[in-house]
């Protein structure tokens, strides 16, 4: 008995020391991340950053963009996007729980929409906790300051999706040949699908890949939908058939031709 004691005392103690040196090391990481955060603001402001965004030539406001693209890109990427302040802690613990002991295979990342258009206008995609800190508070910054619309604005006309080109525009006319307002549903579904891998998920070299992801695009779209409206809203919005192709992650012919607005 008195050994179990002290074998319970023990282990309590190492615990206590382990604890006690993670938040040690845990408010070193943080300070570090705070002074980067400063250093950062020296350099160039959110303001500074997003003025340089609008006056990128191509830039396209939001509303010339299709509704269900923006709907796709939210669907796919950050489903909270409307409701978290620039960062999901939810999603953010979960994320680091995987990356320490895997539990899925497709958790997929924690940034958001907010986190990601930190990393296009800065360019800073570098692997480590400090940088990860000083992203966070550089977003919380950006949601203060700017409505929910502008950041996807910003961020829309800043992502990457290969072949050389940057934003939807330039991507709907690479891929399709068209303006953003002329894409189809699958094709909106197609290019919110290249984010994620502008390589691999291009339409042209790997069309298997893209498709695959875009099936997954629409599948996402329609359990958004799902949580988003009532199922009378739904059909009267698409139509029953056309739902029920966005909720498998199909392409029917139907959808390939119905207009992205």
């Amino acid at each position: 008995m008195v050994v179990i004691m002290k074998l319970k005392k023990i282990l309590l103690n190492l615990f206590l020391l382990i604890l006690s040196a993670l938040i040690i090391i845990g408010g070193i990481i943080v300070f570090q991340g705070y002074q980067m955060y400063q250093a950062a603001l020296g350099q160039a402001s959110v303001e500074d950053m997003a003025d340089n965004v609008r006056s990128q030539p191509g830039f396209t406001p939001l509303e010339e963009l299709p509704e269900l693209y923006l709907e796709a890109v939210v669907a796919v990427e950050d489903q909270r996007f409307y409701e978290h302040g620039g960062v999901d802690w939810k999603r953010s613990i979960g994320a680091a729980l995987n990356y320490i002991v895997p539990f899925r295979d497709n958790f997929g990342g924690g940034s958001t929409i907010t986190q990601q258009l930190i990393k296009n206008i800065t360019g800073d995609d570098e692997t480590s906790v400090k940088r990860k800190i000083t992203e966070i508070m550089r977003a919380l910054e950006l949601e203060d300051k700017y409505e929910k619309d502008d950041i996807l604005e910003f961020y829309l006309n800043t992502i990457y999706l290969g072949q050389n080109a940057y934003g939807v525009k330039a991507a709907a006319q690479t891929y399709f040949g068209k303006e953003p307002s002329q894409l189809t549903l699958v094709e909106c579904a197609a290019i919110a699908g290249i984010t994620k891998n502008p390589y691999k998920y291009d339409p042209v070299r790997f069309p298997e890949f893209n498709k695959e992801r875009r099936d997954l695009v629409l599948e996402q779209m329609g359990k958004v939908l799902l949580r988003t409206f009532r199922s009378t809203d739904i059909v009267g919005r698409f139509g029953g058939d056309e739902f029920l192709v966005l909720v498998k992650g199909a392409a029917s012919q139907g959808l390939m031709n119905r207009k992205c607005q």
